[in-house]
């Protein structure tokens, strides 16, 4: 079944748009790319590009491919950066939204939180565990789901990061279990580039409003702070299910509050988060009862990081970092647990806590860059609860802790000019998984200084979690003899600069991953279980072009083409687009200080648990903003799916009802809007 609800009525009878022919998405964006290029400079305009240095091109650093800055040429990986400029050019709300616009890389959403799919790997409802996760380094996925935070329940405002490092492949010789696929490392603002206090208020659709005060500078002495608090409230809509045969009535509510705050002097510095997210749930989602107004979950996170950078002598620096975190999680499940029973309220908690450490060493020698380093993570609670609360009756009542630890090593070895070999190694032992030997081999070669090809290999884990292993309550079993996942990469990457101003990537490999943990029916008594359910591969290719001209205007487009599946029968995996295809465009407009963003999205059509398909979709997004509006007030206007496409994403398993009901796909939004504005103190 294929849910289809409209997201302008609750009404049954509301006209669908179903059937509306995909070519016309397909013209819609040949005429929106053709408005792109008559929009960009010429050929002309790009040659008075003298001032632009091609050194400065190619000498963009990274930090998240090794823990310690590189060339992003040199790095042993391929990776993507999106700025705080793109963030403001194409309007981006959530960390959701700038993966999304990544080549390779496809988002789902389940009316709750956000998926990943990664080069054809997106399992739904696994909550992006083989995605790891950084704010500044520190680690963000928690030790019982794994979780790592895209949507509104990210615990940082996109308005604080500086960018986003987006790491494709293996990562696990460097940061251990959760590595998988790639890493996303978030790297926030300072306080001086804020100097002063900022103001910033939305307005969108679905009744939904943000405001954020910031508070940021750097003293003389080179002391340095940021403080920021962001409140969101939106109500969502009433969303109609023909599979149930009702709407549920204010239950897409979503509302959040965060604060985050940094301090640095010298080597010293000190960050920490705090976030709480309430949303309604309206997709009955485990059996419940469809459209009752108790149907919620929350999310609460937390964490305080202690760091020192500095050097050690000439050649050596030492970096060491001492953290504590919590996360909390509740959902309320109302049930009918027989005929003519009341409802039952349902009470499904989660409770974790952590303290970690981590120290490292880099030396620079004439052809070496040594790392070496250990971290050690003692999860000191990973406690999962389930009850009724009236009458009480206790379900589950499971208290778990445990601890990882891992030591690593890295060696880039310049062996000529030009020519790059990277080879690291890690060791991690977990209480519960045992131990994991995982390595990173690269040959970079730039024959020319515009061109660099990399090869690449690399294998990586993810260590079974608390929930996977121990989580039991009907309709699901635990399994606490879950093995690990193991995945090994090979891929072969090309950049190379026609111009200053063009820039050409291209990248093929072949992933596969072993042991993969998949929630399942056990035939025998029809409850769910995670088991490790043999191996799959994805092998692919991907394409990119970026221009960049002299007055700002930036122009970027890629193709992905990537083949998930499994290996044992074939079959195509759940929620993997075969094609994706990104433009992005932005560019000065008709008077000073005015720019306009455009985004066209076109992801191909995905296989559903029930073997049906999600069919394929075009998206445009369109953002305008003046930075300079005045002095000190800057105003932008977002129109999200422009052309009001309708789109679905597949659903997970939690969405298959006992009484035969499934939400085999999700219906996303359809045309939306925001507007903000955002005025600056000093």
């Amino acid at each position: 079944m294929t849910a289809q609800y409209d997201l302008r009525s609750s009404r049954p009878d509301c006209p669908s748009r179903r059937g509306r022919p995909f070519p016309a998405s397909i013209r819609s964006l040949a005429v929106l790319a053709l408005w792109a290029l008559a929009a960009a400079p010429t050929g002309a305009r790009g040659a008075e590009l003298a001032e632009l240095s091609l050194e400065q091109l190619l000498d963009v650093e990274v930090h998240g491919v090794s823990k310690f800055a590189q060339k992003l040429t040199e790095a042993p990986a391929s990776v993507t950066i999106v700025t705080a400029a793109d963030i403001r050019d194409y309007g981006y709300r959530t960390l959701a939204d700038i993966l999304r616009g990544v080549r390779g890389l496809n988002v789902s959403y389940d009316r709750n939180y956000s998926y990943l799919g990664v080069r054809g790997f997106g399992r739904t409802g696994d909550f992006n565990g083989r995605m790891l996760l950084l704010v500044d380094g520190h680690r963000m996925n928690d030790p019982v789901y794994d979780t790592a935070a895209l949507g509104t329940e990210f615990a940082l405002d996109v308005d604080l990061i500086d960018r986003v490092e987006i790491v494709r492949g293996p990562g696990s010789s460097i940061y251990g279990s959760n590595a998988v696929f790639g890493t996303v490392n978030v790297i926030t603002r300072r306080g001086r580039d804020f100097d002063g206090a900022q103001v910033s208020g939305e307005l969108a659709s679905f009744g939904t409003d943000k405001e954020r005060l910031t508070w940021g500078g750097r003293s003389d002495t080179g002391t340095e702070w940021l403080v920021s608090a962001t409140r969101y409230r939106g109500d969502g809509r009433d969303l109609y299910f023909p599979e149930f045969g009702a709407s549920a009535h204010d239950l897409d509510y979503d509302r959040y509050d965060n604060v985050f705050a940094k301090w640095s002097r010298g080597g010293f510095s000190l960050a920490g988060a705090w976030s709480r997210r309430d949303k309604g749930t309206p997709t009955a989602s485990f059996n419940t009862v469809f459209d009752d107004p108790n149907a919620r979950s929350h999310d609460g996170n937390a964490y305080v990081d202690l760091g020192y950078a500095g050097a050690l002598g000439p050649r050596w620096e030492f970096a060491g970092h001492l953290a504590a975190g919590r996360s909390d999680w509740s959902g309320i499940y109302p049930y009918i647990y027989a005929p003519g029973d009341p409802v039952t309220l349902n009470r499904d908690i989660t409770r974790a806590s952590w303290r970690s450490a981590e120290a490292r060493l880099v030396g620079r020698f004439d052809a070496h860059t040594l790392m070496a380093g250990f971290d050690y993570q003692d999860n000191r609670r990973q406690n999962q609860a389930n009850f009724d609360l009236d009458p009480y009756a206790s379900y589950l009542d499971d208290r778990r802790s445990s601890t990882r630890a891992g030591v690593y090593l890295q060696d880039e070895i310049a062996l000529s000019s030009g020519l790059i070999l990277n080879a690291g190694l890690r060791h991690d032992h977990d209480a519960g998984a045992g131990d994991a030997l995982n390595p990173r081999l690269a040959l970079i070669w730039s024959p020319r200084p515009a061109t660099t090809l990399k090869w690449l290999y690399g294998t990586a884990f993810r260590a079974p979690n608390a929930y996977e292993l121990y989580y039991a309550v009907d309709p699901q079993k635990a399994n606490p003899n879950l093995s690990p996942e193991k995945s090994a990469s090979y891929e072969f990457a090309l950049e190379h600069y026609l111009r200053a101003d063009y820039r050409l990537a291209a990248s093929a490999y072949y992933n596969r991953i072993e042991n993969l943990v998949d929630q399942v029916v056990d035939p025998n008594d029809g409850l769910l279980v995670f088991e490790n359910r043999g191996s799959a591969v994805a092998k692919g290719l991907e394409f990119e072009l970026e221009r960049l001209w002299r007055d700002g205007t930036r122009l970027r487009a890629s193709y992905a083409w990537q083949l998930a599946e499994d290996e044992t029968g074939g079959a195509r995996l759940v929620d993997s687009p075969r094609h994706l295809a990104k433009l992005n465009l932005a560019a000065p407009l008709f008077a000073p200080g005015w720019r306009g963003g455009l985004e066209l999205q076109y992801v191909g059509a995905r296989k559903t648990l029930a073997g049906a398909e999600a069919k394929a979709y075009v998206l445009a997004n369109v953002t305008l903003l003046n930075e300079r509006l005045s002095r000190d007030l800057s105003l932008s206007a977002s129109v999200y799916n422009l052309f009001d496409r309708r789109y679905a994403d597949p659903g997970g398993p939690e969405l298959i009802h006992d009484s035969g009901v499934a939400l085999d796909t999700l219906a996303a939004d359809g045309r939306n809007f925001r507007l903000k504005a955002t005025w600056q103190f000093r």
